[in-house]
This record gives structure tokens, C-alpha cells and sequence, in this order.
């Protein structure tokens, strides 16, 4: 099965791949802007390019089956263009599944319905710009005819997986306050083989 992957560098990326490269019913292919020697890849496998090309993202979604994205919001719109590349792209190619990385700012308010975590006392953090960059991924997707799963990290410790961790559809499970990058990951790669959380957003935490 080819896996169509954006953001492989970045500390979630990086995490699952060294997870799923092993795994001998993927073949995964990366988008990413420069060659990285720690991404356990063969270069036949890695396209140099940028997610707000259409032509770049096209390259590496060519004959994918899955779409998966770890891509940040990179301090401006990059994340919205770049899915809004891949949901054309999947639309023309009859791509389905697209598995994506966001935050639990856009997990729905546990007191204020109605209203997104990062729009309330629940999310802890002052700024609201890559909330809001993650909610118009999530309103696209919603929009879309896609198969798509979210899913929405607390607070990210670069540690690795226990394997122990909570989740729950679009809430985050009730006094989470972290999860690690490896966790991230894992739930990603059970995710990727289940399907369990298709058409939700995954609020993860311990």
C-alpha cells in the first residue's frame, strides 16, 4: 500500500516513520523541502519539494492510496494551502483516506458548546494563529468527501511511546494535559491500520 506522506521531518513525522518503515505493507513515499539523511527512506522514495506546489504534491501522491500529514502551520498559511493541494489532488486521483496531524485547540470546548478549545479558558495558550490555521484544515476536511481522521495532540514533550495514553473523539480526554511525540506517533501508525477514528477529531492525552 503506498502512503503519500507531508511533514515526514518534522518531530511527529520523523516518529512515525521510524515506526512504519519497518512495517513491510507500506510503502511510503515523502514530500519534503530538503534531503534528510535521518529519515530511514531510500531516495527513490523522498521528493524534494514544497506542499504549496500542486505540481510537488502531485509527484508524491502519485498512485498513493493514503494520504498522511504531519505538517505544521510554519508561522503562516502553508498548512491550509498545502491541503487544500492535497484535497484537489485526492479528489482527482479517487484518493479516499487522509490521516492528519492537528492540535487539540480544535477539539470541541467540553463547556462552552459550540465552540473550538482554543476559543476558551480550556486551551492554555495566548495565541490563537495556528489554532485557527488547524480549525480551516478541519472545516475543509469536514467539507470534503474524504475519509479523514485529525488528530489532536495536548501539549507535545519530545519523549518517547509508552504505548499508554487516552483518547477520545472530539474532546480531548477530560484533565489531559499531555502527549508525547512518540505516543503521537503510535496512535498515527494504529490509526493508519484500524481506521478507528475515521471522520473525527482524536483528542490524545495521558
Amino acid at each position: 500500500m503506498k502512503i503519500a506522506l507531508f511533514g515526514a521531518s518534522g518531530r511527529v513525522g520523523q516518529a512515525f516513520l521510524k515506526q512504519a518503515a519497518a512495517d513491510e505493507q507500506f510503502d511510503i513515499y515523502a514530500l519534503v523541502r530538503s534531503h534528510h539523511a535521518e529519515l530511514p527512506l531510500s531516495k527513490d522514495r523522498i521528493v524534494i519539494g514544497n506542499a504549496r506546489r500542486r505540481e510537488d504534491v502531485k509527484k508524491v501522491m502519485k498512485d498513493a492510496e493514503i494520504v498522511i500529514s504531519c505538517l505544521g502551520t510554519d508561522g503562516d498559511d502553508t498548512l491550509s494551502v498545502a491541503m487544500a493541494n492535497i484535497i484537489a489532488i485526492m479528489k482527482e486521483q479517487h484518493i479516499k483516506r487522509v490521516i492528519t496531524i492537528g492540535t487539540a485547540g480544535i477539539l470541541n470546548s467540553r463547556y462552552e458548546p459550540g465552540k473550538y478549545r482554543f476559543e476558551t479558558s480550556e486551551s492554555k495558550r495566548k495565541l490563537t494563529r495556528a489554532a485557527k490555521e488547524h480549525a480551516k484544515v478541519y472545516e475543509m476536511l469536514k467539507e470534503s468527501s474524504l475519509d479523514w481522521t485529525i488528530i489532536c495532540p495536548t501539549y507535545l514533550p519530545d519523549r518517547a511511546a509508552t504505548g499508554d495514553y487516552r483518547v477520545e473523539r472530539n474532546v480531548l480526554p477530560e484533565g489531559g494535559t499531555s502527549i508525547t511525540v512518540g505516543d503521537t506517533a503510535d496512535f498515527l501508525y494504529h490509526e493508519l491500520i484500524t481506521g478507528e477514528y475515521a471522520g473525527y477529531r482524536a483528542g490524545l492525552a495521558y
